[in-house]
């Protein structure tokens, strides 16, 4: 049996990769050097400790990092917070970073706990291409569902001002402002204006980011030296309470169960998720799938349903859209794991 340091090291590997690939120096360095800390018996061993047998997809080592981010952030790491968010000095940074975890274990064990919860609004330039194509082709009204919305943050995507050197599209006055890079030409029909007609969601452990516990929750987990993405973050919301959702506690099939027992005339319904298929067990997955099958036969050209997700495929993400009752499906566009590039 291969030991507990040996299964939590090689996991902190894995991510120290991913963080370097996406471009988040600050986090890289420190899941490579917690690996090894693991595997000397530290700090962070003494914090993980128990969790070797954790799925991999539950990312340990994003909840240990956001974990951490959040005593930054509540100003209870006051000497780690003078090295973030850029970790300029890795020796002290990461110093700093095993001294909070010494001072902290029983705290960090209760908080690393919690699932993670990275509502990236960035995957909403990603996930344009399809929410412009289904309501280009059905000239109805979108009736928005999500799955895995943790704070709703993306259903709220058609408020929000979209920006690459050749396009532009959204509320051009919204506050909340999405750059990207565009490779190639623009995949989808564009309309000026699309209708939202209503907007739901589902999540496991759902927040709420009109509270200063929400906020405090998804900032944690956006990785502090992408300074962008926090900026973007905390912009979206300040904006989400102008903007009311709906998000359930309730899981992915059970929920989707009751919002497609019967067709929305006059609507296009659009279920659409984003990195949210890894978080799902294989039973959950395949009652998931059927359910949507099952919404698929009763769709009509007046009630049509889609099903646009984004998922990984490598080192970038693949946006796909299927749509009923014409059942086509295809490969809209790939996209970074963070929403830009897109088109690639």
């Amino acid at each position: 049996m291969e030991a507990a340091e040996t299964i939590l090291a090689s996991r902190l590997r894995f991510q120290e990769e991913a963080c370097e690939r996406l471009g988040s120096r600050l986090y890289a360095e420190l899941c490579g050097r917690a690996a090894a800390d693991v595997e000397a018996g530290g700090p962070t061993w003494e914090v993980l400790r128990g969790h070797e047998g954790d799925p991999a997809e539950s990312a340990l080592p994003l909840r240990l990092l956001g974990a951490v981010n959040r005593l930054v952030l509540e100003g209870r790491a006051p000497a780690l917070a003078v090295h973030y968010p850029d970790g300029a000095d890795p020796d002290a940074t990461w110093a700093a970073f095993a001294d909070t975890l010494s001072r902290n274990v029983e705290t960090l064990r209760e908080l690393i706990e919690l699932p993670v919860q990275t509502n990236e609004i960035g995957r909403c330039a990603a996930l344009l291409p399809g929410f412009l194509s289904v309501a280009a082709s059905t000239g109805l009204p979108l009736r928005l569902l999500e799955v895995g919305a943790s704070a709703g943050l993306n259903l709220r995507w058609d408020r929000y001002a979209y920006r690459a050197e050749d396009f532009a599209w959204g509320t051009a006055d919204s506050p909340v402002r999405i750059d990207f890079e565009l490779r190639g030409d623009w995949p989808a029909e564009s309309p000026e204006r699309v209708k939202v007609a209503s907007r739901r969601g589902c999540d496991a452990a759902p927040v709420d980011p009109t509270t200063p516990e929400g906020a405090l929750t998804l900032l944690s987990y956006v990785w502090p030296d992408q300074r962008r993405r926090v900026e973007r973050l905390r912009t979206a919301l300040d904006f989400a309470p102008k903007v009311p959702v709906r998000i359930d506690r309730e899981k992915a099939a059970a929920w989707l169960e009751h919002q497609l027992a019967e067709p929305t005339s006059g609507q296009a319904t659009v279920v659409f998720h984003s990195l949210v298929a890894q978080y799902l067990d294989d039973e959950e997955t395949d009652a998931f799938h059927s359910q949507l099958r099952e919404a698929a036969s009763r769709a009509t050209p007046d009630a049509p349903l889609a099903w646009l997700r984004m998922e990984p495929a490598g080192d970038l993400t693949e946006v796909r859209l299927s749509t009923w009752p014409d059942g086509e499906s295809r490969v809209l566009i790939r996209a970074g794991y963070h929403g830009s590039p897109v088109g690639a």
